[in-house]
């Protein structure tokens, strides 16, 4: 099957995933402008007469840069939706989505047809992220144009399976747009996305450490001195497993080698309040295991630059040609 127009021929096959509290809309355009899938979730936005602005900012943005530079227009850009039933926002951020026809919107934590529905009536594209081969077909059941395999080693929420494993059962039968996420820092990780099967490396902890990303100086550091030691998969701060930096579960007062767990019934994504389990993000830092590739803290534009060329020297050694995009 065709990708869409919107995901075809990108400068760099990779999606930046959305950053809870974490992207904004400087990280958005600057990750366009680079040649990736830039994205946010429409809840960082707060309080939520703030989506119109983002939205409308990122749109004036793009758009004034895609006059000035035809021979280099940005990528496409998209906006997280959370569906679980705790989000009283959705309909006020989706009537925002549908206002700027937002390209892609990304669907997380439970699949709905009328959503996927809303996005289509306006022309746009719905990946819809998903730990197992189950969940998958429930999307794609529903109407998600794609799904976006969220491995193990992935940053926030996260699943257990292999990636070869699960892109190898949801290649069996769907031949859609798919998107891999988990560990994915380097260019390398992102041609090896490629080979198993997928169309995309979806790739967020890296983007943590960058300059335009909205997390404290503290956090971009840890992100810089750590690695997969590091990172420690928990239930406990949202009632759903996750990947998180062990530094900052320890200035919370806790231990990360003995979390309890949690009961998954506390789950709680809503947009209203200032929840406890908004602090969980704000306090204890979602991470994934890919991060011993970050060596600094660098621009979005000189770290998509160099995603760039750790791809092409990939597809160098293997005596692959450089793809041709439009």
């Amino acid at each position: 099957m065709p990708l869409p127009p919107v995901l075809a021929n990108l400068p760099l096959p990779i999606i930046g995933s959305p950053l809870f509290i974490i992207s904004n809309p400087k990280l958005v355009i600057e990750q366009c402008k680079a040649g990736v899938v830039g994205s946010m979730p429409s809840l960082n936005a707060r309080p939520a007469s703030q989506v119109d602005e983002w939205l409308d900012e990122i749109s004036q943005t793009l758009a004034a840069w895609d006059r000035d530079n035809p021979q280099q227009k940005s990528a496409p850009w998209a906006i997280n939706q959370i569906v679980h039933k705790s989000n009283d926002r959705l309909d006020h951020d989706m009537a925002a989505c549908a206002k700027y026809k937002v390209p892609i919107v990304i669907t997380s934590l439970g699949a709905r047809t009328d959503v996927n529905d809303a996005v289509h009536g306006w022309g746009g594209v719905v990946l819809h992220d998903i730990i197992n081969n189950k969940h998958a077909h429930k999307a794609v059941e529903k109407g998600a144009d794609g799904v976006i395999a969220v491995a193990a080693g992935a940053g926030g929420h996260a699943g257990t399976k292999s990636p070869f494993a699960l892109v190898q059962e949801i290649r069996q039968w769907f031949d859609g747009p798919l998107a891999l996420s988990g560990a994915i820092a380097n260019g390398n990780a992102v041609l090896a996305a490629l080979a198993m099967g997928a169309d995309f490396a979806y790739i967020g902890s890296a983007f943590i450490a960058t300059v335009e990303a909205r997390a404290i100086d503290a956090h971009k550091q840890a992100i810089v001195d750590a690695n997969s030691d590091d990172i420690v998969y928990s239930n406990l701060f949202t009632g759903v497993h996750g990947n998180y930096l062990k530094p900052s579960i320890r200035n919370a007062g806790l231990d990360p080698d003995n979390l309890p767990q949690s009961d998954p019934s506390a789950m709680n994504f809503g947009g209203g309040g200032e929840s406890a389990k908004k602090k969980a993000w704000k306090d204890i830092w979602g991470c994934g295991q890919g991060i011993a590739a970050v060596d600094g803290v660098m621009t979005t534009r000189d770290y998509v630059a160099r995603l760039r060329d750790q791809y092409f020297a990939a597809r160098a050694r293997l005596g692959l040609a450089v793809p041709v995009t439009g």
